[in-house]
């Protein structure tokens, strides 16, 4: 108390006031609360926004959940039939577009080609012969052993074996690719998501053997359908993640509603990989509407209630508020006032 009457002691020397307050004080402090009040703030008034409060636009979120998808999820499947001799990767392994992620084995092949194999042999064996004898069929002819008709027999029959020749080698290239297809490649860059087939296994032609997720990772909501008409392409998202607060962009949009359910996609910048379908906090924006704001360094919380200094003619005074959810508004951070202010008040203290 003493503290509180030098004070306004000083007051009145400043002010050039009789001193007779102090003694009326002294016999009731109660007195002295708005006076100091007055005092304490007057030499912020200076630096007061004398500016009238005006109802701001501000936005409406919507919290969902959203889930980290894949922009492209492919399955890496067999192209023959026949046993996976090997497997190199596991579920979360990187990849690159085109890299070996087994090999399958056909045993049939390999005696397929065996038996082209054979048939060439006995061709060329036949191709040599037949040529031979033209050979000796063109000497003849000269001789006038023999006629042009037989000649032109012999040459038939070479070319005969020749195309036979060419149609087994055709043929045996066939084999070698589908030897080849046994290798399943990775269709895109990308992380393995899952690996369903084991080393040893038997698959059959177009069966799975792992799934790789690639292109880049993005945001995949269902929002309920009464928000559908509030969403807006391009529109910018908050998210929540493990990392922290995250920004990203509503890039898509799908006309399809399912279960009462619209689909959209969210992009962002940095999206973690570590888990593919883990749910994420998501804040849409579905509505603006007009509310009373201030910065949250001007509300003074005292014994559990929240006041906020307005101006007046009779000068600072405290007005008990209720306060709303926060918003950032140009960078700032400001609350919403739902009562205790109205429009056109003159907030009292810049803090």
């Amino acid at each position: 108390m003493t503290r509180l009457l030098v004070i306004f002691d000083l007051l009145n020397v400043n002010n050039a006031r009789p001193s007779r307050p102090v003694a009326l004080c002294r016999k009731d402090p109660l007195m002295l609360r708005p006076l100091l009040i007055a005092a304490l703030l007057g030499s912020a008034l200076p630096a007061l926004a004398q500016t009238p409060l005006t109802p701001v636009e501000v936005t409406e979120w919507k919290a969902v959940y959203g889930r980290i998808e894949t922009k492209d999820r492919i399955p890496a499947r067999a192209r023959i039939g026949g046993t996976l001799v090997s497997l190199s990767v596991a579920e979360g392994d990187s990849v690159t577009a085109g890299q070996e992620l087994g090999r399958i084995v056909d045993d049939k092949i390999g005696f397929q080609l065996g038996a082209v194999d054979a048939q060439l042999e006995a061709l060329q064996a036949q191709f040599n012969n037949a040529s031979a004898e033209v050979t000796r069929g063109e000497e003849l002819l000269k001789n006038g052993v023999t006629t042009a008709q037989r000649l032109d027999a012999l040459r038939t029959q070479v070319d005969v074996i020749a195309g036979q020749i060419a149609a087994n080698q055709a043929q045996r290239k066939v084999l070698e690719q589908q030897a080849a297809e046994g290798a399943v490649l990775a269709p895109v860059a990308g992380r393995v998501l899952d690996v369903p087939q084991a080393a040893g296994g038997v698959v059959m032609p177009g069966e799975p053997v792992a799934t790789i997720g690639g292109s880049g990772f993005f945001l995949r909501l269902a929002v309920p359908e009464r928000h559908a008409t509030a969403l807006e392409q391009g529109a910018g998202i908050e998210i929540e993640t493990a990392d922290g607060a995250a920004k990203g962009t509503l890039a898509r949009i799908y006309p399809l509603i399912e279960n009462g359910r619209v689909i959209a996609d969210v992009e962002v910048q940095g999206l973690s990989d570590a888990f593919v379908d883990a749910r994420v906090l998501v804040r849409l924006p579905v509505a603006t509407r007009q509310a009373l704001v201030v910065p949250v360094s001007a509300v003074i919380n005292r014994s559990g209630l929240d006041f906020v200094v307005t101006t007046s003619a009779e000068g600072p005074m405290d007005r008990a508020v209720v306060l709303g959810q926060r918003h950032t508004i140009d960078g700032a951070e400001m609350i919403e006032v739902l009562s205790g202010l109205q429009a056109g008040d003159v907030l009292g203290a810049a803090q």
